[in-house]
């Protein structure tokens, strides 16, 4: 459409095509459109000139030429060529805004613009031979990392400066240890008639405090900077036969294993945790495999080959689409295996977020290299589907038919449980976390209602304590379990007592409920008196508590029954089965009450229930008397 100008002025042209506009490109990269300035007094309008009808001149002015590489330089003519020893035919040529390609500053001020042997004048971009040696110089040891120009800011700029240094000074300590130290205050050694010792702590401290500086740096900057430091020490190896100190950091094959854990520790916390892009984190970890691992690491090689978020098996668990936790990829099995590190540090990520009911998918299906551990976290998944909402589902996965956590579960967890099913609140940042075993970590905020939870019914909260009591002896034995369960089924007002005939076939009834299976609780028991049925159910199980072994502390357990004296009186009497068990149960609480401020009248108390009454009217009788 428009013809060459040789007197180097842009032209405006308009065009009563209409189809002009449409036939415009400005894909190409070497038109570059800048803001309008106010015409200089040498520009000038000049007067229209018609060429033909279609076509009118109004304006013209000179080009501004704008920065660019030499080989798009529009005033000299760029011969393209891998040519290195000499400049090209007018290569060496440059304008005012010429750049170097290699150097990225200004050819006025590149070196080895015209230099013999590495003419930089000749660089272009579409020559593999000078784009190596752009992004080497521009790159320096980030180009091992297979980092492009476009991803480089100046957080990794910085972090390639700092590990230039560290790697100098590094390699200055570690000549200092290998030639060793005198072994003058070590104290004599016949293994080391030299007496040289050869002490890595000093490298130990160095590398650990340039570790220090990287966990302040930018993420990318970080992980780079950590990695980079790895390459360096776990070349590090101890002299052979050489006298060592007795220091832990002393031994550099040791000292070289805790810094590489350090190292790994935290670059897998950084790509599960961080805003790390998938392919920066392929990056990383195609780095750490060309790494150089003595023996003793081997086993460490495929630390961090962590699935990123967007795993095609990993996202398929978590969304519920894959519930075996394999994937068939070309005829190869894709199994969801994570290292235990990588599984807790997901186990933080999704409640930080909320996705308890993802949680619990994966942990369900994911396998990793420690059994013992995955178990302690898969024993949390009953309280992230409480945490979710769903209180019966929470309960149910508490019993499952093989494995049952609730045989594990710690009375701290029993307690938090008791008052979730009981209230349906929980506290607004609630945690929990594997460190030994199984912890929830509760702020002091005050309990709030959970969405769309419901609290469970009594008899249902009775019979989970209950199962719980049956299968784990830690809940079984606290005494701070009993209180709590006793308190919901002893209200502060007073249960009315029920019949006699009530109490004498309640003793039965209660003693199938906890021999047998699952702790069903029948219907007809809680028909007629169900406050009361429930109470006389967890009393009961109280009393094979007592004949069990000793209750300590007991009297705040028994006091919980003193709105309803008749079901301690009952208590008392089903405790009689066992007069020798019965009678040291005494002396324990009366060695008890003797401990406190109030132990006359708590003695009183007891003393009052002993001999045990047969039957409840007799006890209230007694009560009566002694009063």
């Amino acid at each position: 459409m428009g013809t060459a100008v040789d007197t180097g002025e842009v032209i405006v042209i308009l065009s009563d095509d209409e189809d002009a506009e449409e036939n415009i490109s400005f894909s190409d990269q070497s038109v570059v459109i800048v803001e309008a300035e106010d015409v200089k007094k040498s520009d000038s309008a000049v007067a229209p000139v018609a060429l033909d009808e279609d076509l009118v001149i109004t304006f013209s002015r000179r080009a501004e030429v704008l920065p660019h590489a030499r080989y798009d330089c529009p005033i000299h003519v760029f011969t393209a060529t891998d040519e290195i020893g000499a400049p090209a035919a007018g290569n060496q040529l440059m304008c005012d805004q010429c750049f170097c390609y290699i150097c990225d500053k200004l050819a006025s001020l590149c070196q080895m613009w015209c230099c013999s042997g590495l003419c930089h004048c000749n660089s272009h971009k579409r020559s593999d031979f000078w784009n190596n040696l752009r992004n080497s110089l521009l790159l320096g040891g980030l180009q091992r990392f297979n980092l492009t120009l476009s991803e480089l800011d100046s957080h990794l700029r910085h972090a390639e400066t700092m590990l230039q240094s560290f790697k100098l000074r590094l390699s200055a300590k570690f000549e200092c240890f290998l030639r060793g130290e005198s072994l003058e205050g070590y104290g004599p050694s016949d293994s080391n008639p030299k007496g040289v010792v050869f002490n890595y702590t000093p490298v130990y401290e160095f590398v650990s405090s340039f570790l220090n500086e990287a966990d302040q740096q930018e993420g990318r900057a970080a992980a780079v900077l950590r990695l980079g430091a790895a390459e360096v020490f776990i070349r590090h190896f101890q002299v052979s036969g050489s006298y060592i100190s007795h220091s832990p950091t002393a031994n550099a094959v040791e000292a070289r294993l805790v810094l590489l854990q350090r190292v790994i520790a935290s670059v897998q916390r950084q790509m599960v945790m961080s805003s790390l892009t998938p392919d920066f984190i392929h990056k990383l970890q195609e780095f750490y495999q060309k790494l150089f691992f003595p023996p003793e690491l081997k086993n460490m090689k495929s630390s961090l080959c962590v699935r990123p978020w967007d795993d095609v098996l990993l996202v398929s668990v978590l969304k519920g689409q894959n519930v075996s936790g394999v994937r068939k990829d070309k005829g190869k099995k894709d199994l969801l295996i994570e290292q235990i590190a990588v599984v807790l540090l997901r186990t933080e990520v999704l409640q930080q977020q909320h996705r308890y009911r993802e949680l619990c998918r994966y942990l369900r299906v994911v396998e990793s290299d420690d059994s013992k551990l995955l178990q302690q976290v898969r024993d949390l998944i009953p309280f992230f589907f409480c945490m979710d909402g769903s209180l019966p589902g929470g309960l149910h996965s508490l019993f499952p038919t093989v494995n049952a956590p609730a045989a594990r579960l710690t009375p701290d967890l029993f307690l938090f449980y008791l008052r979730l099913f009981t209230t349906a609140t929980a506290p607004p940042t609630a945690t929990a976390r594997v460190s030994g075993s199984v912890q929830v970590c509760i702020s002091d905020a005050a309990w709030q209602p959970m969405k769309d939870a419901v609290p469970l019914p009594d008899v249902v909260v009775v019979r989970f304590a209950l199962r719980v009591q049956r299968c784990c002896p830690a809940v079984f034995a606290d005494s701070r379990c009993w209180i709590s369960l006793l308190q919901i089924v002893n209200p502060p007002a007073a249960v009315p007592e029920p019949t006699s005939k009530f109490l004498h076939e309640a003793k039965d009834v209660v003693s199938t409920i906890l021999h047998g299976a699952n702790v069903q609780i029948p219907r007809v028991f809680q028909e007629g008196y169900p406050d009361q049925a429930l109470l006389l159910l967890v009393t009961g199980a109280l009393g094979q508590r007592v004949l069990s072994g000793a209750l300590s502390p007991a009297l705040p357990v028994l006091n919980t029954f003193k709105g309803n004296l008749w079901a301690l009186g009952w208590l008392w009497d089903s405790l009689s089965s066992s007069p020798e068990r019965l009678r040291s149960f005494s002396q324990e609480l009366s060695r008890e009450a003797g401990a406190t401020a109030d132990g006359d009248n708590i003695l009183r108390f007891l003393h009052s229930l002993v001999p045990a009454p047969s039957s409840s009217t007799e006890y209230r009788h007694q009560q009566s008397s002694g009063s």
